[in-house]
């Protein structure tokens, strides 16, 4: 049981591993989402949002793992301290039938001493499992958008974002175009005239 134990230590702990590297990744990417702003390459950035998302994700769902991997490590553990207990505890109840036969009031209260510190520690093994499990089973996170995450590294990084930029392009682009038509029909109304 022992065995089992410790491997389920050490899965929980690899995971951990795991998802401290998807945080280091999902960093790496909001830095290259920051650059890609700087440079003006918003559908860059928008990549890179994308994989710190996903990175983010990911480090959360390695994290949930190792927490229900630690669960079960803490319910195997809970069973051999369990065991343990009842072992003594069989061996507190032969003592105790000694200790009535001779009637010994001072080996029977140092008897019963141990008994209810066992149990008192059985308690304590229950609780802690019980507030692991609990702790475990409460790590939930939302769901993170894209634009608000481009949003907030260009906040941080004191950048201004235009997502908006294609329509404010295009609607530059078109009041040119229509002082360009304008001026065009101008000239050649004045070359009708002057005909």
């Amino acid at each position: 049981m022992d065995k089992h134990l410790f491997n389920l230590k050490f899965a929980a702990k690899e995971l951990e591993r795991h998802s401290k590297r998807a945080e280091k990744q999902e960093r790496v990417q909001k830095l290259k989402c920051k650059k890609a702003i700087q440079n003006g390459n918003t559908e860059g950035a928008r990549i890179y949002a994308e994989n710190a998302i996903r990175e983010k994700n990911q480090a959360l769902n390695f994290l949930r793992m190792a927490s229900r991997v630690d669960a079960v490590a803490s319910r195997v553990q809970t069973a051999v301290a369990t065991k343990s207990i009842a072992q003594s505890i069989g061996g507190v109840t032969k003592a105790m039938d000694s200790a009535m036969k001779s009637m010994n009031l001072e080996k029977i209260s140092q008897i019963m001493d141990k008994f209810e510190k066992q149990f008192e520690d059985l308690d304590v093994q229950t609780n802690t499992m019980e507030s692991t499990i609990s702790n475990a089973m409460g790590t939930m996170s939302p769901e993170a958008q894209t634009d608000n995450l481009m949003k907030q590294i260009a906040d941080e990084a004191g950048l201004e974002l235009n997502l908006e930029l294609p329509s404010v392009a295009t609607s530059t682009l078109s009041s040119t175009k229509e002082t360009t038509k304008e001026d065009e029909l101008s000239k050649r109304l004045a070359a009708l005239r002057s005909m």
